[in-house]
């Protein structure tokens, strides 16, 4: 994104009332640079966290992009994992340990909110993975995050990791987790991790990310909150903003979620089924858990296709302005099922009002003669 494009961005993250925005990697580019220096000035009163690794370089460069924040906050990271200390860092154990140290005292020399992640901590020794997390607390940090950056891990798995290093911390940082969907489990795994006592999820409108993408920001907030039964836990993100959310980032990056995308697709709220379509219409929750409203869709829709019901299309007449008797509609309903069984996509209105046209002419000709 660009600076334009990411401030346009922020301005809607903060109506939807996320926590924490954090806005770039000011050292990666002068555009990330002056997307964070611009949403600290844009908006004073909302967290800002700039990105760093465990370098004095990166520290500073962000520390410098948050000069204007009201409440900065340093996000700074090192790979911990075996196959990445070996292949990507050849570094040891002792020496990420130290540079990440380090780098958040560094960081607590500019701002007191910081934030230090254990890049592939999924993969991480649980043991060098405690003595990592509680030395980082130990300098300054207030928040631990465990990523699971290859999305490698299962919901047990990281249930259990994260109530580890919960455990190992208590009550002197928070726990966050981010996970990845690689192998589409980004959603349950946070889930697991709250259960186990995180209290901070990164995630990302539309899930989008590295690969397969991060944890949904729209699809956690929605179990939360429709789930309340089974996770009672509370965000203060502010639902009806979600859909439109979705549709700010779409029209910036170009492209959006698939259809069928949970929450936030072109089909979330459609009903194509004819049994569906009948229960949906004598009572919307027997298809719908969600009100479409709560996250800023005005209403379902139905799908008018090879599956649907007389039901259905009865109602999509009458909504068109059509009155229709029982062999009128009869009549349509064979029409129309002859169409749509010929197609890959459902009929559009105007195919339907010409279709309703035809069976009014040929009643007419009937009662004629």
């Amino acid at each position: 994104m660009t600076v334009s494009e990411k401030l346009t961005m922020a301005r809607k993250l903060v109506d939807l009332g996320v926590d924490i925005l954090e806005a770039g990697f000011p050292i990666a580019s002068e555009g990330d640079f002056e997307a964070v220096e611009a949403v600290s000035r844009e908006f004073p009163w909302a967290q800002v966290a700039a990105l760093a690794r465990c370098c004095t370089l990166d520290v500073e460069r962000a520390a410098k992009s948050l000069a204007h924040a009201k409440r900065p906050r340093i996000h700074t990271f090192i790979a911990t994992s075996p196959i990445h200390l070996k292949y990507k860092l050849k570094k040891t154990q002792q020496q990420v340990l130290d540079e990440a140290v380090a780098a958040v005292e560094l960081a607590r020399r500019h701002v007191d909110d910081v934030e230090f992640s254990a890049e592939d901590g999924a993969r991480t020794e649980p043991e060098f993975l405690e003595k990592i997390s509680k030395a980082v607390v130990a300098a300054g940090a207030r928040t631990v995050n465990i990523p699971d950056t290859v999305g490698y891990s299962t919901p047990k798995e990281y249930g259990a990791l994260i109530g580890r290093i919960v455990k190992a911390l208590g009550d002197c940082a928070i726990v966050s987790v981010h996970c990845h969907d690689d192998l589409g489990l980004a959603v349950a795994n946070s889930l697991a991790a709250i259960e186990a006592g995180a209290r901070q999820i990164e995630c990302t409108i539309n899930g989008i990310g590295e690969r397969a993408g991060n944890c949904s920001l729209e699809e956690i907030v929605m179990i939360l909150k429709t789930r309340s039964d089974s996770y009672p836990y509370h965000t203060g993100i502010h639902t009806e903003h979600l859909y439109s959310a979705s549709q700010l980032l779409t029209s910036i990056i170009t492209f959006g979620p698939q259809p069928n995308k949970a929450i936030v697709g072109r089909n979330a709220f459609a009903h194509e089924a004819g049994i569906h379509q009948d229960g949906y219409l004598k009572e919307k929750t027997t298809y719908e858990i969600i009100d479409p409203r709560i996250v800023g869709i005005p209403e379902g829709s139905l799908v008018l296709g090879k599956h649907s019901g007389r039901h259905a299309l009865h109602q999509r007449a009458v909504e068109l302005g059509f009155e229709l008797g029982k062999p009128e509609l009869d009549d349509l309903y064979h029409r129309f099922t002859a169409v749509a069984d010929h197609r890959k996509k459902g009929l559009m209105d105007e195919e339907i009002v010409a279709l309703i046209k035809e069976c009014q002419k040929k009643a007419l000709g009937v009662a004629a003669e």
